[in-house]
């Protein structure tokens, strides 16, 4: 299989890529900064420099073809302002799925929050609040595409702790943290899992282990 991943040199993308290239995938990765290569390489990853703030729809297809998935784990990132919340983690997000439509790549997953399905509550911080609601809209329009397989997953608060292999998967989970290790363990299985498509899912660390978590929210 081979997968391109928008974001590529994010913390769970590049751990996502060494699990995909461990077991025999073929991966690329959108960058936007050449210096950033020599990170995909050693993750096992194809370094892909493409700015998707600024790219075509063309441009942007052109990376995708021949891809059987296409994953959306891009993000502006700490200490960004509202500003590229918007054009990154919603703009950016369209974009893909518009590249992604334009030549047939139908499985789609999105890296999403939770919380980005409801108006962040009174209080929150101003750009805390525009990137949930980048990630809400980003999301809403994914759902709408029916040339997509997609599936979003919306984890709970990350964490760099070691991964446990444990989860809690559901359409609701309920508050709770996750380590990026097992967010990226997740994403790697719900690629291939048709089950999850048409699919919006929260996850937080819990005592399921990865697989058997996947294959029961399937299952259902």
């Amino acid at each position: 299989m081979r997968i391109v991943i928008a974001g590529g040199h994010g913390q769970i993308a590049l751990r996502l890529e060494r699990l995909l290239a461990g077991r025999g995938d073929e991966v690329a990765g959108m960058i936007r900064r050449p210096e950033q290569a020599g990170d995909l390489l050693a993750a096992g990853a194809e370094p892909v420099v493409c700015d998707l703030e600024s790219a075509s729809v063309e441009e942007v297809s052109r990376h995708l073809q021949d891809a059987d998935a296409a994953v959306f784990a891009a993000g502006a990132g700490p200490g960004s302002g509202i500003e590229r919340k918007e054009s990154v983690d919603r703009g950016a997000a369209s974009l893909f799925a518009d590249a992604a439509e334009a030549v047939g790549v139908r499985r789609f997953l999105v890296v999403s929050s939770m919380g980005a399905d409801r108006e962040p509550p009174e209080g929150t911080d101003p750009v805390f609040a525009a990137y949930l609601r980048a990630k809400g809209a980003a999301d809403a329009d994914v759902r709408a595409r029916a040339g997509l397989d997609w599936t979003i997953l919306r984890p709970g608060r990350l964490t760099d702790d070691p991964g446990t292999g444990l989860v809690t998967l559901a359409d609701a989970t309920g508050r709770g943290a996750v380590t990026r290790d097992d967010v990226a363990a997740t994403l790697a299985e719900l690629l291939a899992e048709p089950g999850m498509i048409g699919r919006t899912l929260e996850l937080i660390n819990g005592d399921v282990p990865i697989t058997q978590a996947v294959r029961a929210v399937a299952a259902h």
